[in-house]
């Protein structure tokens, strides 16, 4: 007697948490559900991600290296310095018994200043 067919396991759902760019971090928006998922929000950042690649090729960087240039290394610094001063902020405010509104206020702040952080522009 021949055995029963093999039951595929249940299709795992899909992940709520929104897809990043590869390159730059941002949101990317799954337009298609046929073919092979996008790795970058756009041309532009496929266009860097490949001319990064190459450039550790040939300084012999290890392959997890990201090159910024000063420009973006100093933007990236200047927003992380936000976001330490808003969690100061915070900080403060519930040292001083500050109102939930307050607080709030002060959270939405450094959230949005961790979100630009996260996104190298």
């Amino acid at each position: 007697m021949p055995s029963p067919p093999a039951i595929a396991p249940p299709v795992a759902a899909r992940s709520k948490q929104p897809r990043r760019c590869a390159w730059c971090g941002r949101e990317i928006e799954d337009a298609s559900t046929v073919g092979r998922k996008r790795r970058y929000c756009g041309q532009s950042c496929r266009q860097r991600a490949y001319e990064n690649r190459v450039a550790l090729e040939r300084g012999g960087l290890p392959a997890d290296a990201v090159v910024l240039t000063q420009d973006e290394r100093e933007a990236l610094s200047d927003r992380l310095f936000q976001v330490r001063c808003a969690a100061e902020d915070v900080a403060t405010a519930i040292a001083e018994g500050a109102s939930a509104t307050e607080l709030r206020a002060l959270l939405d702040e450094l959230v949005e200043f961790a979100k630009e952080a996260e996104v190298l522009h």
